[in-house]
């Protein structure tokens, strides 16, 4: 890319923690410009984002609650490629902040989750009919997507599996976005998991957890001090299998955000999931 313009980024959720790793790792890409800010917190409204999150110069670029003010600059901006957002903000609001995006021509790429599957059809749809490359990933860990490959190969074998995914208690979404979707994929496989032995009777409401596809359950914990961990748990007669994987720091997930920044200019339509890019 070193023949082009670096593209340009907005982040949104600028202030968050994922928001102020993303802005150090654009700041740092020299294909890449960080052109916008976006943040709703009014104690962060004007500073620098370079200095909010940590780096030792300022970028110049103040943080700013005017989304779509962001959006029309950078969409009528002819002289760069085609703009790229960064969203990590909050389930209430990343499907208005996609569908305004893609309205601009912006190309969305989005960790927050919670979105519904009605939710992720409609952008789809819209996403289509716009031409437009939108990224929606639960999960931007390499070692996530190695996890997830993992339990598929093992569903193979085993009848019996459960997840359970660990947040910091600031996560506003339960279960996790990477648990439902681990979930799904296993699901995909054409069998039928965890057949009972027994009839259950849960003496307190929601003691063996959610069921999601194929009768996989999911459990969620939230504590302080926790990032983001998971467990894929298999059983079968003599054995447990376990796969987990942890994070230690936000940023392991920054090779896949530059990742799906670079690559959502090439898409013409939403892909759900790190691994359908790597």
């Amino acid at each position: 890319m070193t023949n082009q313009a670096p593209i340009p980024v907005i982040v949104n959720g600028a202030a968050g923690k994922m928001g102020r790793e993303v802005i150090k790792a654009v700041a740092q890409a020299p294909d890449l410009n960080l052109v916008g800010a976006i943040d709703h917190s009014l104690e962060h409204q004007d500073k620098d984002a370079g200095e909010l999150a940590g780096l030792s110069e300022p970028l110049e670029v103040p943080i700013t609650n005017q989304l779509e003010p962001m959006l029309g600059y950078v969409a009528g901006d002819r002289q760069s490629p085609p703009g790229v957002i960064v969203d990590f903000t909050h389930p209430d609001s990343v499907y208005d902040n996609i569908r305004s995006a893609i309205a601009y021509g912006i190309r969305p790429v989005v960790g927050t989750t919670g979105l519904s599957p009605e939710q992720i059809q409609d952008l789809a749809d819209f996403a289509d009919k716009a031409s437009t490359g939108c990224l929606i990933i639960p999960n931007f860990s390499i070692g996530m997507v190695l996890l997830q490959q993992a339990a598929i190969a093992a569903s193979k074998y085993f009848d019996h599996v459960e997840i359970i995914e660990l947040h910091h208690n600031q996560k506003a979404d339960a279960p996790s976005g990477t648990a439902i979707q681990t979930a799904q994929l296993l699901g995909e496989l054409g069998k039928t998991f965890n057949p009972a032995l027994v009839e259950e009777t849960e003496k307190l409401a929601g003691a063996r957890g959610s069921i999601a596809d194929e009768g996989i359950r999911i459990h969620s914990v939230r504590l302080p001090g926790l990032i983001a961990h998971q467990e894929v748990i298999f059983g079968a007669a003599g054995q447990i299998y376990t796969l987990r994987h942890d994070t230690s720091d936000r940023a392991c997930y920054m090779p896949g955000v530059l990742l799906a920044i670079r690559k959502v200019l090439a898409l013409k339509s939403l892909v759900y999931g790190l691994e359908k890019i790597l």
